[in-house]
């Protein structure tokens, strides 16, 4: 892994609105409006950022864990069963909900953070440290340890950027990339985050992402 912390810039923050429900948690942007998923309320809210007012609310069948959009529809990882936390993916088509036949078990009942490049979607495994690329059936057809754990991911051109969660006690979070299609992906540290940048989604050249804790949705500059 390239780059050490003391080289790195905090990141560029461009605008902050607030979450119109706590634990902000799941997070899309579809060229138009963000998507947020609430950890707590368990709700999907589409929202306009510049004004952070909501035009959508429905219920979600699970606790929405992350997000990214698809062409016109999007894709939730959702928190199912209660304690038993099992990990599906589900079909979101704006104003209409979710699509009550088709979800998919993540792979080995674990997924945590969702990514399209155009013809695939990449699915993190925050505690298992590594990405993986699914085929159109969600199947597993690459693997790509990343040694760190991940709490965010979205596609920028030819690069995945990561949101990396060092732990407290090694510099907390991290902004990086890795070159996906590379014959071995090393991530690239390109920015230092003060919070916890709790999932990705890209707008232009700006990315957003969640502080949890302060309740905030956060635009910041694409670093390389």
């Amino acid at each position: 892994m390239t780059t050490s912390a003391a080289e790195l810039s905090e990141l560029a923050e461009i605008v902050r609105i607030p979450s119109p429900a706590p634990a902000p948690q799941a997070l899309a942007h579809d060229g138009e409006h963000i998507w947020l998923g609430s950890w707590e309320t368990s709700h999907i809210y589409g929202i306009y950022p510049s004004q952070g007012r909501v035009f959508e609310e429905m219920a979600a069948p699970g606790r929405p864990v992350s997000a990214t959009t698809v062409g016109d529809e999007l894709r939730f990882i959702l928190s199912e069963n209660g304690d038993a936390d099992n990990r599906f993916i589900r079909r979101f088509v704006p104003g209409h909900g979710f699509k009550t036949n088709g979800a998919v078990a993540c792979p080995e009942d674990t997924g945590s953070f969702l990514a399209w490049d155009g013809e695939h979607l990449w699915l993190s495994q925050r505690f298992n440290k590594r990405v993986l690329e699914l085929d159109r059936s969600c199947r597993t057809i690459r693997t790509v340890d990343v040694g760190e754990e991940i709490i965010g991911i979205a596609w920028v051109d030819d690069r995945l950027y990561m949101s990396l969660w060092f732990g407290k006690e090694r510099g907390g979070c991290r902004i990086a990339y890795i070159e996906a299609r590379a014959a071995k992906p090393q991530p690239v540290l390109v920015a230092q985050s003060p919070f916890a940048a709790v999932s990705l989604a890209r707008d232009g050249a700006r990315l957003w992402t969640n502080d949890f804790k302060a309740n905030q949705i956060v635009a910041f500059k694409i670093p390389d």
